[in-house]
């Protein structure tokens, strides 16, 4: 009786959607704390732009979002300022992440508007608290979306790459995103266990700024360092060396000054942080069932994220946790896929949702 009903409401959900999809979009979000990746159906990945927002002090307004924001950085005036409004993968300005959201909804909207808000699926960090997902629902009410849901973004990776999340056997994935690490293990459309640590592409860039400064007496800004690492960054010796020119402030003199660095010194920046991401995974290796670990071990750890994109990371951790380690394919839009997969077949994923606030359009 209980399954004929279940799939008597499966029935009444899925003419809902058909029918409100005729008037409104269907919108994904990787809400992100170095990037915000946008997905609309029928169009795909439309909008992959910086989560920062530069804010007018005197007037409170908002100058620029996104991109054009990330350009700012360190070239404003003193009443300029440019934010991430997501710290860590969770919303440390809830007005401005609104109004960045809101930015980023209609730009994906603009030439396409439907006549009601959007139906949205946001990736957050696993972990988060209760008040951090009311806090991630509140900004995309805000921005004009009638309906949130909200899913993890280990879940969410897994289901962008397609793994068989729903099988009895153990899926792993580590997301290296900006502000976080998310590992987890997913079976049964479900996390088995989860860890999310603070070790990513801003620890990383932190680690080189203090490097240079230290080693070389050399003061770069975050954006440099970003570029270096996205350049020349390697956790392994090969023997193509790879060298970058940096350019910043004389820690001794004042005066500029620029210097030649090779991938060896962003090794040696970056080490302990590497160090600090494999004992965490190992960690997380040590509290997973054992049945399930032995389908790690089949089936291998797949990275995704930005930070996957770091050269001989594969193999290093593959010499460490003794487990195959693949790069995903195009591991920087795995969350924002697997949203775009939700919302595609909600009552497929239905379960897996962390949060959803569904309700039926109201009639006058």
């Amino acid at each position: 009786m209980k399954t004929r009903m279940d799939s008597g409401m499966s029935k009444v959900r899925r003419w809902r959607d058909s029918a409100l999809s005729l008037v409104s979009n269907d919108i994904g979000i990787d809400l992100g704390t170095a990037n915000t990746l946008v997905w609309v159906k029928d169009r795909g990945i439309v909008i992959n732009e910086p989560s920062i927002v530069a804010v007018n002090q005197k007037t409170g307004q908002i100058v620029a979002v996104g991109q054009q924001a990330k350009d700012m950085l360190g070239r404003t005036p003193s009443h300029i300022v440019a934010v991430q409004p997501v710290v860590d993968g969770v919303i440390s300005d809830f007005e401005i992440t609104s109004e960045m959201l809101s930015y980023l909804i209609n730009k994906a909207q603009a030439g396409h508007t439907k006549l009601l808000g959007p139906r949205v699926a946001v990736g957050v960090p696993s972990g988060i608290t209760s008040v951090e997902v009311r806090a991630v629902r509140d900004a995309a009410r805000a921005a004009g979306a009638r309906e949130v849901h909200i899913i993890e973004e280990p879940m969410a990776a897994a289901i962008g790459i397609e793994l068989p999340i729903h099988s009895p056997s153990g899926s792993m994935i580590i997301d290296i995103g900006g502000g976080t690490t998310d590992i987890g293990i997913v079976s049964l459309g479900g996390l088995v266990n989860a860890r999310n640590i603070r070790i990513a592409g801003d620890r990383f860039n932190q680690d080189i700024s203090a490097h240079i400064r230290n080693e070389f007496k050399l003061l770069i800004g975050e954006k440099s360092a970003e570029e270096i690492k996205i350049a020349i960054a390697s956790v392994q010796p090969s023997r193509d060396v790879r060298e970058a020119v940096i350019r910043g402030r004389d820690l001794v003199t004042g005066l500029p000054r620029e210097i030649v660095i090779s991938d060896q010194d962003i090794r040696n920046a970056i080490g302990h942080s590497i160090e600090d991401l494999i004992e965490s995974i190992k960690e997380v290796l040590e509290t997973t069932p054992p049945e399930i670990v032995s389908d790690v071990m089949q089936r291998g750890i797949f990275l995704a994220g930005g930070g996957a994109l770091i050269r001989g990371l594969p193999e290093l951790l593959t010499r460490h946790l003794g487990v195959s380690v693949t790069v995903a394919t195009d591991p920087l839009t795995a969350v924002v896929r697997g949203t775009s997969a939700i919302l595609n077949d909600m009552d497929t994923y239905r379960e897996t949702l962390l949060g959803s606030d569904e309700e039926l359009v109201p009639t006058e």
